[in-house]
């Protein structure tokens, strides 16, 4: 049998491993400072791209896909190549991965701050940065399967498969979550409408948490533990059971995510059912890990890598209980739009990936440089400050969520409200943000020290160079099972094979959901005076979408007697057909807003926008002064939209398209003729004049400013439906 010598390519893993610490440094900071505008919310007072609704997207993004994302390449080119004993397929189509996949980064940190979304929770980027996307993961796909093809290992290790089947899920949610019609480079709509949007956005963004920050993640923790320890995976059936009854279960949970919403009641209750199997394989794997460690727990002592894998296999462990948990009904009921949820959310990604991740960056860095970790006392300061901020930050904003849902479904004797007033729970809870903001401060500046400390590490050692190795040759034999052979054994020398019934695995549950949802009409029922918005309507909408109200507002008021009470009538499924995004929101930082039509006059909108503060004190939410600006709005697409609205399905006549502008003028003039009723309006708007008359500049009357579209937009939510109390006032 022939030895082989060849090399590892150790330098695509450097790459992406500064990458990831990079982004990680990055993605924290936005974070931190997102934490702040809870306690400061006129910190970053009119200036557009530091707003809140427009950096939200940007941190999770940069958490998931850039820190998250570039970890799991990094994690993923070491131990595919070394447990495959080949080097990757193409050192060409790995640069062009890593650098296609900076890009998309660079494109998402421009985009987003300047407003470019599509508002649908961790697909917010728009089309030709999706289609980057699937173009850059095919590119990955085609590097990590060229490699296993010409492997010299004949059998595939646990890790390998968690790794195929994140390839094959994730390039299926993001291409069917993505489907959308370009109005221009940088605006599109989802060809999915109100519910169905809904069904499809949730089965991606609970399945983009279950195959890019678990599957991926799972595989890593069988390689790198097990190196880590010294010691063998505790059970290698328990890993053959966990991987498909995982990724088979996984795919049918996200309708949890929507439960007492407008989804068809047996869409929600397959969710919940699946949701609570996910107990079993989540759990199975998550023992597997943790018992590969016995017999070392000595050396876990004294092994920072060990300590922050242990703590991470456990937040995996609280995180997947606790969400088949969250998706009981009774429980959801309390958790659902409230701060749990961002509690929920941080145990995952600050225990179990950025444990994980720092865990291998501390293990591999050294182990490249051919020398020793700079400072294990260090490693361990930042394992001990960083255990203390995921504390810090999860436990008040679990005490935060369960204050909010008690207040908000609190009744007084005589039937009404105790908290009648949104802005009573938001005072209340106020001291968890100070906490929170203390516990995120706490995790990154444990991220400052581990990046000092692999700085001085990579100082000290050599310089990291490709890694010599050598195999023998993969014999060839017959791809029949041999006599006595399992069928299992069989399948992991067949990646074909295997890949084919991973893919049949998680397509199962997507069909059964989705198609009957989109196909069977009945399911989503139509009602007669829903009618499709205005042009300025739909311009105003579209300004809601780009300031990124939808993460702190939802618009879904669940059959609750207390949310019937302080909102209206419960949604209706046949109220959303024209919602192409949906905007139902995951959170409540501020009240829900489906029925916010006509309760407030133009003026208390207009003055919230400018100084939320001024209309309700104690309010932190910020001011959107950009929307006042004296430049006229641009309704040049308005048209095109339109256009695209009516390809969905949207009952837009060809005279309602050629009329918008009109139509746009006539409903602006409207509004600005009643902010004239306000005499502070009427001065202001007299000073602005002079102001622009003196300076030189041209005067833009306030029916063309952006902020009237988005008054037109904020009027008409509800309105189409029958509400107690939400004449005009």
């Amino acid at each position: 049998m022939e030895i082989q010598q060849f090399y590892y390519d150790n330098k695509i893993v450097k790459k992406f491993l500064y990458a990831t610490i990079l982004f990680g440094v990055v993605g924290m900071a936005v974070g931190l400072l997102l934490a702040f505008l809870f306690l400061f919310p006129n910190l970053t007072d009119g200036i557009s791209w530091l707003s809140f609704g427009r950096l939200r997207p940007l941190h999770t993004n940069a958490i998931i896909f850039a820190f998250v994302g570039n970890a799991m390449f990094a994690g993923v080119y070491y131990s595919l190549q070394r447990l495959l004993k080949a080097r990757m397929f193409s050192d060409f189509l790995s640069n062009v991965h890593f650098w296609g996949w900076q890009l998309i980064i660079v494109a998402a940190a421009v985009s987003l701050p300047l407003g470019y979304t599509t508002s649908k929770e961790y697909a917010e980027l728009e089309w030709p940065i999706d289609i980057a996307i699937a173009l850059i993961w095919v590119v990955f796909g085609i590097n990590m399967i060229g490699t296993i093809l010409r492997r010299r290992e004949r059998h595939l290790y646990v890790a390998i498969w968690f790794y195929i089947a994140t390839f094959v899920t994730v390039a299926v949610l993001h291409i069917f979550n993505s489907i959308e019609l370009p109005v221009s480079a940088t605006k599109s709509y989802s060809v999915y409408a109100g519910v169905q949007d809904a069904l499809v956005q949730w089965w991606y963004g609970h399945n983009a948490v279950a195959f890019f920050l678990t599957t991926p993640f799972l595989g890593l923790m069988y390689y790198f533990v097990p190196k880590a320890a010294n010691r063998p995976v505790y059970s290698y059936r328990l890993s053959i059971v966990h991987f498909w009854s995982l990724i088979f279960i996984y795919i049918w949970a996200g309708p949890h995510h929507l439960l007492y919403s407008a989804l068809p009641t047996w869409a929600q209750n397959l969710g919940v059912v699946f949701s609570i199997m996910l107990i079993a394989p989540s759990w199975g794997g998550m023992i597997n890990g943790l018992l590969t460690l016995r017999g070392v727990w000595d050396k876990v002592r004294v092994e920072p890598v060990l300590k922050f894998f242990v703590v991470a296999i456990t937040g995996y462990g609280m995180a997947t209980f606790e969400g088949p948990m969250l998706s009981l009904k009774n429980v959801n009921a309390i958790a659902h739009f409230t701060d749990w949820i961002i509690a929920h959310v941080h145990v995952g990604a600050m225990a179990w990936n950025g444990f994980m991740a720092f865990g291998m960056i501390y293990w591999l860095i050294p182990r490249m440089t051919k020398g020793k970790l700079y400072s294990t006392k260090l490693a361990n300061v930042h394992f001990w400050i960083g255990t203390l901020g995921i504390i810090m930050y999860t436990l008040p904003m679990y005490v935060a969520g369960f204050t909010q849902a008690s207040m908000w479904k609190q009744f007084n004797p005589d039937g009404t409200l105790t908290y009648g007033n949104f802005l009573e729970t938001v005072q209340q809870i106020i001291p968890m943000y100070w906490m929170r903001s203390v516990g995120g401060t706490m995790y990154i500046l444990g991220m400052l020290i581990l990046v000092y400390n692999i700085y001085r590490t990579i100082r000290a050692n050599a310089a990291i160079e490709d890694e010599l190795a050598e195999a023998p040759e993969l014999e060839k034999i017959t791809n029949a099972r041999v006599k006595g052979e399992k069928f299992h054994p069989w399948l992991e020398r067949r990646p074909v094979q295997l890949t084919i019934l991973a893919t049949v695995a998680i397509l199962i549950g997507g069909i059964i959901q989705i198609v009957p949802t989109i196909m069977v009409k009945s399911n989503i029922p139509t009602i007669a005076s829903v009618k499709p918005y205005t042009p300025m309507e739909l311009e105003g909408r579209d300004l809601y979408i780009r300031e990124g109200c939808v993460s702190c507002h939802s618009q879904m008021v669940r059959p609750f007697r207390s949310e019937v009470e302080r909102y209206g009538p419960q949604s209706k499924a046949g109220e959303f057909v024209y919602d192409h995004p949906f905007l139902w929101g995951s959170k409540r930082t501020g009240p829900d807003l489906l029925r916010v039509g006509g309760k407030y006059n133009n003026n208390w909108h207009f003055n919230h926008l400018w100084d939320p503060q001024s209309t309700s004190a104690g309010s932190i939410m910020p001011g959107y002064k950009w929307l006042f600006d004296n430049k006229e709005m641009d309704y040049s697409y308005i048209e095109t939209k339109m256009k695209v609205m009516k390809k969905l399905g949207v009952p837009y006549s060809y005279s309602d398209i050629d009329n918008a502008r009109q139509s746009i003028l006539k409903q602006g003039m409207e509004i600005e003729k009643s902010l004239n009723e306000d005499p502070d309006f009427v001065k202001s708007y007299e000073d602005s004049k002079k102001a622009a008359a003196a300076a030189g500049a041209t005067f833009v009357p306030m029916h063309k400013r952006e902020v009237t579209a988005l008054i037109a937009y904020i009027q008409r939510l509800g309105t189409d439906i029958k509400v107690k109390d939400n004449a005009k006032k």
